[in-house]
């Protein structure tokens, strides 16, 4: 075998397929394997691919013992010709010249029909599943796409703290943290009251960073650190805000799937699923409405100013091939910063999109209240003091105007758009209430 060299040009598998015959050196790992006395078949994986590497005993006869004994996940690199072979999974063959053997793999511990807990306990090794390959690059294009969609549209990136002194979506969802001796310190449920002061500077603004609820929650759509998409913009109306959410998610849909057809195919994702949702506008409707299409088409009866659970979203979103921007909510049953519609002092001019095929709320977002006066009221009917919120207030002292915003969680986009069944395979390492390693 030769000596190991950097000065090796490597391909990716993908790119050496592209270049479809010839001489090519790859590298990666073993995916799977399987030989006989005379021959070695070897599917490599790397980022990009895969691809079926033959080893000819004839060829290596002092290396055999070290190729025939080669497993599952051993990093190898290799010289050979390429060919197209329609035996072959991925429709080529490499037959290979020379190896060098870098990371020797012995017993690997993930087989097939594994338990999902055993799969979460070696979460780190699971990663290198084709499965979570393809989910990892669609998320990569999905975050991609967010910057893209909010950069096009004149806003700036805008970073608020993690550390937070004041809550924004209730304090039974806070984790407190000691900071210095300090416990009036929580984890950031949201930029928000941190990125209204911004706007009077940047006018628009938009981030993408983790958010922490302490939700005691084990549903298939909760989990405690997330990674959030906000944007907050002034002198905007509240159809401003719905209208950004809808081009954004049409956005970054026409981008998954321009980007990612083969990671769409390998997770079985109907894409006929997807294209209306580009191609149509979204539904609108209120919650009232919506109260009365529950009642008429799902048998379904939910007292005006209770908020709609889980199994309602999920119920309304089967009846649409597209997401439903739901507005109007009982002012009772959203939080204080929301504006009071001004032709409905019960209701609040705040939206929630309910993503189609029971993926319910992916985004929240509303019109913000901008008169001092009702933001104390609101603190204080939820039970808040409003000096306490001090520094937010000043932003209505001193030029208000009007303006609003919206939150996207991510890993709900990327579950929906994937087709997953539980939220927990759309981000690498996730934390729920019952794990918080690996």
């Amino acid at each position: 075998m030769p000596e190991y060299t950097m000065t090796t040009k490597y391909l990716s598998l993908q790119h050496a397929m592209s270049q479809g015959t010839g001489k090519v050196s790859v590298r990666g790992w073993v995916h799977r394997e399987r030989g006989s006395n005379k021959l070695k078949f070897i599917v490599l994986r790397d980022a990009s691919s895969t691809i079926q590497c033959v080893f000819e005993r004839q060829n290596f006869e002092k290396s055999w013992e070290e190729i025939d004994h080669l497993q599952i996940e051993t990093s190898l690199e290799l010289t050979g010709e390429i060919k197209k072979d329609a035996r072959a999974p991925t429709g080529y063959e490499i037959a290979v010249q020379s190896y060098q053997l870098i990371g020797p793999s012995e017993n690997y511990p993930l087989t097939k029909d594994q338990s999902i807990e055993f799969l979460a306990d070696n979460r780190h090794l699971w990663l290198r599943s084709r499965k979570m390959t393809a989910i990892l690059k669609i998320r990569s294009t999905i975050f991609a796409a967010i910057d893209d969609y909010f950069t096009k549209e004149g806003f700036y990136e805008y970073h608020s703290p993690i550390f937070q002194a004041v809550q924004c979506e209730g304090g039974s969802e806070l984790f407190s943290v000691d900071y210095f001796g300090k416990k009036d310190v929580f984890l950031s449920q949201s930029w928000q009251l941190y990125a209204e002061p911004a706007i009077f500077a940047l006018e628009k603004i938009y981030t993408i960073a983790p958010s922490f609820r302490a939700e005691k929650s084990k549903t298939s759509r909760h989990l405690t650190e997330y990674w959030h998409a906000e944007m907050e913009m002034a002198w905007s109306t509240f159809e401003d805000i719905m209208d950004h959410g809808e081009q954004l998610i049409k956005h970054v849909v026409k981008k998954v799937l321009e980007t990612n057809a083969e990671e769409l195919k390998l997770l079985e994702r109907d894409v006929k699923k997807l294209e209306p949702v580009v191609k149509k506008p979204f539904v609108r409707m209120t919650y009232t409405e919506a109260l009365k299409i529950l009642k008429d088409k799902c048998k379904m009866k939910v007292e005006w100013g209770k908020d709609l659970r889980t199994i309602e979203e999920e119920k309304l979103t089967h009846l649409y091939d597209v997401p439903i921007i739901c507005t109007r909510y009982p002012k009772k049953v959203k939080a204080f910063y929301m504006m009071e519609d001004p032709k409905n002092s019960e209701v609040v001019l705040g939206c929630d999109f309910l993503a189609p095929e029971g993926n319910g709320e992916i985004i929240g977002g509303s019109q913000r209240e901008h008169d001092l006066e009702k933001i104390k009221n609101r603190l204080r009917e939820q039970g808040e003091d409003p000096a306490q919120y001090g520094f937010y207030l000043d932003t209505r002292r001193y030029g208000s105007v009007p303006h609003g915003g919206f939150g996207l969680g991510v890993e709900r986009l990327v579950k929906w758009i994937c087709g997953l069944e539980s939220i927990k395979d759309a981000i690498a390492f996730p934390r729920t209430m019952e794990r918080y390693k690996p």
